[in-house]
């Protein structure tokens, strides 16, 4: 199997190639019974690695754990909303949870041209800090990589002894050692929780892009290495939303692909009206097919962030017809 790149702008889509490749599960109507939430219903989220351990407990309100997080590589945009809103919806079924501000992941695992160093990367975790409160996260739930207790770190030198040389080659196909050391920060970011220190043993969720399944199949293989108990992390994994440029996800490293939460007016409009419409090839054949919702940039922005469907096609159509007002008007 050729090794993903986790920090490539490639926006890679789950498919039923995707899961049988990667040998994850589709939700079914069951285990998605009582998760009301339209990034279950719209197939979003759409896959996943062990849920219904942690949907067991939710059903039985029993604890569980929750964790995400956020490289701090540049401003927060539209793709991380996601995150955040998937860490709101388990926060309020009763999570115990941890979201990770990476400044240090941020620094060491981008090149110097993006991130020239770790101060740059302190201020974009600002950045992202002021956006991840302001869409509900609770202060207490917030840490910052490079202030976490020795407990953290100490852990991140016990997980670096369990993964070999052949094996991070075999899941990133290199040894960068900047991206090594991010992703050993990464694996304690998810697994430190279960210590008990901490909240001790119990199931966990994390919510990743499928381009980040070689972080997960590594977290899943440490906790079974380790010389103390922890349960296997669990895993739900969502369809990122595309970049304004076609084929490229939204990404803080290519500005012109993405919407920033602190972009101008004048910006966002300029960008959306760069972006790839839904509209037809010509007026008389727009008329009699309609749009297409699913090629549409606008109508996927909407169907990311707004909780009614009709809302998100209406004012996907009047984009629409916007951007060709000198045909349609």
């Amino acid at each position: 199997m050729k090794a993903i790149d986790p920090w490539s702008s490639q926006n890679l889509k789950i498919d039923e190639k995707m899961i049988h490749k990667f040998g994850l599960k589709k939700f079914t109507d069951i285990e998605l019974e009582g998760f009301d939430h339209y990034l279950f219903h719209r197939k979003i989220i759409l896959a996943h690695r062990d849920f219904e351990r942690v949907a067991e407990c939710i059903r039985e309100k029993k604890p569980f754990i929750q964790m995400t997080g956020i490289a701090t590589s540049g401003a927060f945009h539209l793709g991380h909303k996601v995150d955040v809103d998937v860490f709101n919806f388990f926060r309020k079924l009763g999570a115990k949870s941890y979201f990770g501000i990476c400044d240090i992941d941020g620094y060491v695992s981008r090149p110097d041209s993006k991130i020239p160093t770790l101060k740059k990367a302190k201020e974009y975790a600002v950045n992202n800090l002021a956006h991840i409160l302001a869409l509900g996260v609770n202060k207490k739930d917030v840490y910052l990589q490079s202030k976490k207790e020795p407990r953290y770190y100490e852990f991140a030198f016990e997980l670096s002894k369990k993964i070999t040389e052949s094996t991070f080659r075999a899941l990133y196909g290199h040894l960068d050692p900047g991206k090594i050391s991010a992703n050993i920060l990464q694996y304690a970011d998810i697994l430190h929780p279960q210590l008990e220190e901490y909240n001790g043993a119990m199931p966990s969720i994390t919510g990743i892009g499928v381009e980040q399944d070689p972080h997960a199949r590594a977290c899943r293989d440490l906790a079974r290495r380790l010389p103390y108990k922890l349960v296997i992390p669990s895993f739900i994994y969502f369809s990122h939303q595309s970049g304004l440029q076609q084929g490229k996800k939204m990404s803080s490293s290519e500005p012109d692909t993405a919407i920033f939460l602190d972009d101008s007016e004048e910006e966002i409009r300029r960008k959306i009206n760069k972006a790839y419409s839904g509209g037809r090839d010509s007026v008389e054949e727009h008329r009699k097919l309609g749009g297409i919702p699913e090629k549409d940039k606008a109508f996927e922005i909407l169907l990311s962030h707004h909780p009614n469907t009709k809302l998100c096609l209406f004012f996907s159509s009047v984009w629409t017809a916007a951007r060709k007002k000198d045909e349609f008007f």
